[in-house]
């Protein structure tokens, strides 16, 4: 099967995958282009922080936003979890590896006292119509305590009945009465981490997770009225090759999750420590690589999944498709979101947030979270106030990054500058990814054609006044 698929995916030849909207796999384009490069999931990038941003500006903002605009934004809610039973070795993510519970009824107390502190910034404001919970792993904490910390939030902030409440679950953590009482809590989307059903790869990665179980999971959702189910997948991990990870897609598939995560797996052991467990031989080749990420795009949007962008597949009729398809899409620290108007109160260790026009992060050590928190001072220990120039290029970025077409008139309007003008070197540099075929572009428009969707990371970049020389890119993982 290697060599079908190597000469079904290889090549120069475009291979349309979907026409809603529609991109194609051109892995020779891919090969000389891939770089280097941030995700933006927010501009300026988190890497930009600074730490003259303090708990005071923090205030000083979050009282400023009713006046942002003559219009107070509603609120969305991150809670980070840190802890995990047991370490993944892929895992890039802030986290704290233990078995010892009483380390997660401590933190579950700080938080209370975070909550007490930012609860009375947004006490007269409207409703939370989303919050998400991230790790770590979530479910490391057991039914009781997280129904205690959701009543602890609903008892601070105002939240929408309809809103979007969603939770990431370790299915190896979880049973079927754990997730009937997630979704009585109030949770209503549940994000569970698959990365490959294939028992070798598991074994590569310490993650030993069966597919009875996490398929037991999602239908145990579904069957409780959760409106959303996404599965997370990584390609690029030791031990897999073509044949497993297609065996993988037709699993996750059949099962017909509402979103499906495809991420890259990024190598990148000098700067996190438990990927040094895994060894380099057993990483699939750049080539075999690409290959798996042509096999899953094909494979899914076979299947009637639809390319939102970067690494997301959703279902034709799911919320974020028709958020893109009305033009309401956005990206936020969480990935791709449907609430493009919403401040982000974030709660925890390492936990970034954004009011009006900053970004903040808490400390991201956990002494040094609970040191502020018994000082009775907020754990910001960085952010940014984004200038004008932050703000439009913001604007030209996200707009690129989840409609793939940008207006040049609608950003003039927006922000009072002559697009060509205030651009004219990231157009000069544009015209060389036009002529590979990544991009169009007139005195009106740019539009990203279907082979450029998947470099979209690329046309981003050159927006990007922070990566002017190449020595700025090192920092981050590769574009595919």
């Amino acid at each position: 099967m290697d060599g079908i698929l190597a000469e079904i995916y290889d090549g120069s030849n475009m291979n349309s995958l979907s026409d809603n909207p529609p991109f194609a796999i051109d892995l020779d384009l891919i090969r000389r282009l891939d770089r280097n490069g941030p995700r933006y999931t927010s501009y300026p990038t988190a890497d930009r922080f600074v730490e003259a941003f303090s708990p005071a500006a923090y205030r000083s903002w979050a009282k400023k936003r009713d006046i942002i605009g003559g219009i107070r934004r509603s609120l969305s809610i991150y809670v980070h979890l840190p802890f995990c039973s047991t370490i993944c070795f892929y895992c890039a993510c802030n986290k704290i590896v233990t078995r010892d519970k009483t380390k997660g009824e401590k933190y579950l107390e700080y938080l209370a006292k975070e909550i007490a502190l930012q609860a009375p910034l947004f006490s007269d404001d409207p409703l939370v119509e989303q919050m998400h919970w991230g790790g770590g792993t979530p479910t490391f904490f057991n039914s009781s305590q997280l129904r205690g910390l959701f009543d602890l939030l609903r008892q601070n902030f105002k939240f929408a009945p309809d809103g979007e409440y969603s939770i990431e679950i370790d299915p190896r953590t979880v049973d079927p009465e754990s997730i009937r009482d997630l979704r009585a809590m109030g949770f209503n989307r549940l994000s569970l981490g698959v990365q490959d059903f294939d028992t070798d790869v598991q074994r590569a990665v310490n993650r030993l997770q069966s597919e009875e179980q996490t398929l037991a999971i999602m239908d145990t959702a579904r069957q409780t009225g959760f409106l959303s189910v996404n599965v997370d997948l990584i390609y690029g991990l030791p031990k897999q090759n073509l044949i497993t990870f297609n065996r993988t897609l037709a699993r996750v598939i059949a099962a017909q999750p509402d979103r499906i995560a495809v991420y890259n797996y990024a190598h990148m052991p000098a700067r996190f420590k438990p990927q040094r467990h895994i060894v380099d031989a057993d990483l699939p080749s750049p080539d075999t690589k690409l290959k798996l990420l042509a096999l899953a795009a094909q494979r899914l949007t076979e299947a009637g999944y639809v390319y939102i962008g970067m690494d997301h597949f959703a279902k034709a009729d799911d919320a974020l498709t028709v958020a893109q398809q009305q033009g309401r899409l956005q990206r936020n620290f969480q990935g791709y979101s449907t609430h493009a108007d919403c401040d982000l109160v974030s709660l925890g260790v390492s936990a970034i947030g954004s009011i009006g026009p900053t970004y903040s992060q808490n400390h991201r050590g956990i002494e040094e979270y609970y040191d502020s928190l018994d000082r009775g001072e907020l754990p910001v220990t960085r952010g940014l106030e984004l200038t004008a120039d932050d703000l439009l290029r913001r604007a030209v970025i996200q707009t690129l990054m989840c409609h793939f077409s940008l207006s040049k008139q609608a950003i003039e309007l927006s922000y009072l500058i002559d697009f060509d003008r205030y651009f004219a070197t990231e157009l000069a540099e544009l015209r060389g990814l036009a002529k590979e075929g990544l991009l169009e572009f007139d005195e009106d428009w740019i539009n990203v054609t279907p082979v450029g969707r998947m470099l979209i990371r690329n046309i981003c970049m050159v927006f990007d006044k922070y990566l002017r020389h190449e020595s700025e890119v090192g920092r981050y993982s590769r574009v595919i």
